[in-house]
């Protein structure tokens, strides 16, 4: 069983606020922040790169680490600065030819769909939106016949997205892209360190994250996961760690992950990294699930029964991001106030979510986004709730 108040203790500042705001980027615990301060000590005694060749054996663990997280090999994951540069590289080393079509859901942020986009400029391929099925979620049916009518080069998807709720049929997209042969390409950057990610369940050929939200690791910290044997062509991006120099006019792109790899890394943040997805091991991402549902679960609907309070969250499964209005109170406000009293929210705007509905539409508020970890507590959460009453 795990014990709240020892989650929290490891934890100094669930003391000074109601921190809300783990979709953005997490408290650090204290082990995570021992190891990092650690190794910039040893960068300021023995120089950067000596520091590095010491922390060899942490740099393993972290990859080990990383990859038992989400169920990969560790030859299987390369690291990156982030979320958004893994899933942009990813991107760009994925086979397009002119006439494909790339397939999305309309729930992506923002740094996706100007990705995509711009890929498809490059390539000569087209961008096709997956409308939602009634309750929201992405349409599996018209996914299917999608895929069935061939010419799709990939499909590319986010797991959790970061204005709402919402949680995409992951699993069942994996499924149909084995089906029909198309490489499937999942953002999970929402998703890894709040439920349980598993690449082989999942069956994605590709998944990026980052390490500053729900797995809380440092700001500066992203991973990709390169399933051995995926289809891939050259990245659009290569340097000497991910390609050899082979000669005066030619190089050569070493095969799976390692072909993706990036040169330069905080060394300290990607061990910090490592000890962070070591503890949400230790924790367990079961219970996690568990915890973040129970008390995300609570906060939706004690705010659904405040007058003026919208909640904005669709879909048959719930992650820990709860997003809502105040009628007639600009949510920047909102946010600002919550504040002042100490409670950490942010803001979502509707420039995040081009190809919604509402926002195409024109119609898609900029909502608060309170999104809660497994440390937040019921008592701190009712008060949030009593604060928002207060503001309505």
């Amino acid at each position: 069983m795990v014990d709240v108040a020892e989650l929290r203790e490891d934890t100094p500042g669930c003391a000074g606020v109601v921190f809300l705001d783990n979709a953005g980027a997490s408290l650090v615990p204290r082990q995570v922040h021992r190891a990092v301060v650690e190794h910039l000590e040893l960068e300021m005694r023995v120089g950067g790169y000596e520091a590095q060749d010491l922390a060899e054996g942490a740099l393993t663990q972290t990859t080990e680490q990383v990859a038992g997280l989400i169920g990969a090999a560790p030859g299987e994951v390369v690291f990156f600065e982030g979320a958004s540069q893994a899933w942009s590289q990813a991107l760009g080393a994925v086979e397009l030819v002119p006439g494909q079509r790339v397939l999305t859901t309309t729930s992506e942020y923002a740094s996706n769909g100007v990705g995509l986009l711009r890929v498809a400029r490059l390539r000569g391929v087209r961008v096709q939106v997956v409308p939602d099925d009634a309750e929201g979620v992405l349409d599996l049916g018209v996914l299917e016949a999608e895929l069935a009518r061939g010419d799709v080069g990939l499909v590319a998807i986010n797991h959790m997205p970061t204005h709402s709720g919402l949680v995409n049929p992951a699993e069942a997209v994996g499924v149909l892209c084995r089906r029909f042969g198309v490489t499937y390409l999942l953002d999970a950057c929402q998703s890894v360190g709040q439920w349980e990610v598993d690449v082989e369940r999942i069956g994605c050929d590709l998944l990026s994250a980052t390490g500053r939200k729900f797995v809380r690791a440092p700001r500066g910290t992203g991973f990709l996961y390169v399933r051995s044997g995926a289809r891939l062509g050259e990245p659009l991006l290569v340097n000497h760690i991910g390609g050899e120099w082979s000669g005066a006019q030619e190089y050569r792109v070493l095969p799976g992950a390692a072909g993706l790899a990036s040169f330069e890394h905080a060394v300290a943040a990607q061990i910090g990294l490592g000890v962070a997805a070591r503890y949400a091991r230790w924790v367990g991402m079961v219970w996690a699930r568990e915890r973040i549902g129970e008390l995300s679960g609570l906060l939706r609907r004690e705010l659904g029964q405040v007058a003026g309070v919208r909640v904005h969250d669709r879909g048959r499964e719930l992650s820990g991001i709860v997003t809502f209005s105040l009628a007639g109170r600009e949510s920047a406000w909102v946010v600002k106030a919550l504040r002042e009293q100490g409670v950490r929210t942010s803001l979502s705007r509707p420039s995040d979510q081009v190809w919604t509905q509402e926002a195409a539409q024109g119609s898609a508020p900029a909502v608060v986004r309170a999104s809660v970890h497994y440390y937040n507590t019921e008592t701190e959460l009712e008060r949030v709730v009593e604060l928002v009453r207060a503001l309505a």
